[in-house]
């Protein structure tokens, strides 16, 4: 972190400017809205992820005082934390202290829509709305880059392949190099149609990781770099391409015991020629379309075949996450 950005602290709810001057965030309110995401893509393990057109929404305020409230409405209502331990006031809290502000008392109104452990990026969506809320309160306090935004929300999430789409939208590839976490975004060609498959029910992250070896064999490897690079020409460049770019050798086999009915769908999509794949940790299907017809055609085969799933027909989010803020009573002191 450079000098610019280490702050000291003053009384609460009250921010200091690497200027000297103070800032009141008393009654400055931000509104955040993030997409959901996909992760890996059938071959792009832990690299590649694209951002949907599904979004939670976010209004915090700032107020006298300390602690956090927060109202959820949607997806994680009764379930998740309402208080200090909510995954977004945490975010928050964390990107504050990086830059060494002061937190004040919080308000937080979720509208959430994105479901939660089913492998569309719910928690990097909390992780993102929480450090995009943060840069939104200390505007003019503290200037926030993109590059340290990737920074705390792969520190805060641990992997950048959800948070780099969420946050800048768009398809990403993500990579770490000595600096830090990367990303490069890239504009899917307008071809691509996702259709986003949700079951009811859930699958754990963590389950899902232990469920791969340490090591693949060869062969599996040099297949998973060949698909990968053929991928990326397919979403951005030849659409027609997206049913062998799809295949995958790295995750999806070794998962699929635990999500068997995920994985007789994706069998099922494919085997009509439709590149369907697992998204993120699962248990949802991603089906990347060639066109708004290929994409009925999955739809309806769905519909046919698993009553039970819900078929998101989305688009390619292109902006990411985005804040509007307001400045209520934020006089320089």
């Amino acid at each position: 972190m450079t000098s610019e950005h280490r702050a000291t602290t003053s009384s609460q709810g009250t921010a200091e400017h690497p200027t000297g001057k103070h800032t009141s965030l008393v009654g400055r309110k931000v509104i955040v809205k993030v997409p959901a995401t996909s992760a890996n893509l059938g071959p792009g393990f832990d690299t590649l992820g694209m951002a949907l057109s599904y979004y939670d929404e976010l209004e915090v305020s700032a107020l006298e005082g300390e602690g956090a409230f927060v109202e959820v409405n949607g997806e994680g209502a009764g379930e998740v934390a309402t208080d200090g331990e909510n995954l977004v006031v945490k975010s928050i809290a964390f990107t504050f202290a990086k830059f060494g502000q002061p937190l004040p008392k919080l308000h937080l109104k979720a509208k959430n829509i994105i479901p939660h452990g089913r492998g569309m990026g719910s928690s990097g969506a909390a992780v993102v709305s929480g450090i995009v809320a943060a840069k939104g309160l200390l505007q003019g306090v503290v200037d926030i880059t993109d590059a340290q935004l990737l920074d705390i929300a792969t520190e805060i999430e641990g992997h950048p392949d959800n948070v780099a789409p969420a946050l800048f939208g768009g398809l990403t590839i993500a990579w770490h190099d000595q600096t830090g976490p990367r990303h490069k975004k890239l504009f899917v060609h307008r071809g691509v149609a996702p259709l986003v498959l949700v079951p009811s029910f859930k699958m754990s992250t963590a389950l899902a990781r232990s469920l791969q070896p340490d090591s693949v064999p060869h062969d599996d490897a040099v297949f998973n770099v060949s698909r990968s690079a053929l991928l990326i020409a397919a979403l951005t460049q030849s659409p027609e391409l997206l049913i062998d770019a799809t295949e995958d050798r790295l995750h999806q086999n070794y998962r699929a015991a635990a999500m068997p009915e995920t994985d007789a769908l994706i069998q099922l999509l494919r085997g009509h020629g439709l590149a369907a794949v697992v998204s993120g940790a699962g248990p949802s299907v991603l089906v990347l379309a060639n066109g708004p017809a290929e994409r009925a055609e999955a739809a309806k085969i769905v519909t046919e075949h698993y009553p039970n799933w819900q078929p998101l027909l989305l688009a390619v989010d292109f902006k990411g996450a985005t804040v509007v803020v307001h400045q209520g009573s934020d006089a320089t002191i």
